[in-house]
């Protein structure tokens, strides 16, 4: 499991370096809604369409991600409705604290890690493939429909959001060239993956940049999000992979197939989510902080469930 932690040192390095650069004015002032709009218009879609052309979907008819999609679907679930009734946020709030909650961390991070504990990256991929696939388009859509515009009736917005969103436009462009089975040749591909690998480094940029001159806000509106931030956190570092333990055991899993599920749901969430956040400048401070601490708490209980399911497998 060592050699699975070194894969966090890049998150680290590549946040505190863009609070360096926002602290010093490295970049000027707007390089952050620069990187954004790079890393959400370009980037993001370059990842996605990618993962999809490239991974077969067979790889969605697995018991242990099954086990995985539950512990996912459930812990939004609860996020999105304590968000509604307890934290009175509204439609677009609520997504994201759905999303911060159960949207893992599976491309930059999830794949060396389950190529260190797992030996394979097969499971993660199919993981990649259920976010890319349902999550992701889902939670844009709902923050679309929340999000004010100028630019027409809402039912008009939502019904071009697959041509107007890049980043759904890239899913389903890749659907469409990976369930045809079009062969692209590699002066194409090559240049989409070097967008991918460069969408990392700008939200991370972001995410450290961010940190730069927060202020914390102060009062009952303050402490509500503070709580629910800490709620949030509790969910995806504990309750994920234990109500996907929960799962796996009710469909009867065990061995390799459920310390699979059960790893890949402890991941921390992405960054994706926050890049979202960032692009639509909604909640994203509560965002970062989630993304920030479920990481650091993510070291411990991946190293945790190494040790004791791994431990078992073996």
């Amino acid at each position: 499991m060592g050699g699975a932690l070194t894969a966090f040192a890049p998150i680290w390095a590549l946040t505190g370096l863009g609070y360096l650069l926002s602290r010093f004015g490295v970049l000027g002032d707007r390089a952050d809604a620069v990187l954004t709009r790079l890393a959400f218009q370009v980037a993001m879609p370059a990842v996605l369409f990618s993962t999809l052309i490239g991974t077969p979907f067979s790889a969605l008819a697995d018991r242990g991600l099954l086990a995985f999609v539950l512990g996912t679907v459930l812990v939004a679930l609860v996020a999105f409705t304590l968000s509604t009734w307890v934290f009175r946020r509204r439609r677009a709030e609520r997504t994201l604290s759905a999303a911060a909650a159960s949207y893992v961390n599976a491309g930059n991070l999830g794949i060396p890690v389950a190529l260190q504990v797992l030996g394979s990256s097969s499971f993660i991929v199919a993981v990649l493939l259920f976010q890319s696939l349902l999550m992701m388009p889902s939670m844009l859509a709902a923050i679309e429909s929340d999000v004010p515009r100028d630019d027409g009736p809402r039912w008009r917005r939502l019904v071009l959001l697959p041509v107007r969103n890049p980043v759904i436009a890239a899913s389903m462009l890749g659907l469409l060239v990976g369930g045809i089975g079009i062969p692209l040749p590699a002066v194409v591909l090559e240049p989409i993956h070097t967008l991918g690998d460069a969408g990392v480094a700008c939200a991370l940029l972001v995410l450290g940049m961010s940190l730069h001159g927060d202020q914390v806000a102060a009062g009952p509106v303050g402490e509500r999000r503070r709580a629910e931030a800490v709620v949030v956190v509790v969910l995806k570092a504990l309750v994920q992979p234990g109500v996907t333990l929960g799962a796996g055991l009710l469909l009867g899993l065990s061995g390799p197939s459920l310390f699979a599920a059960v790893l890949c749901s402890a991941l921390p969430t992405a960054q994706n989510v926050f890049i979202a956040s960032s692009q639509y400048a909604v909640d994203v401070r509560f965002v970062r902080n989630c993304v920030l601490v479920s990481t650091l708490l993510s070291m411990g209980s991946l190293t945790l469930i190494a040790w004791l399911l791994g431990g078992a497998v073996a």
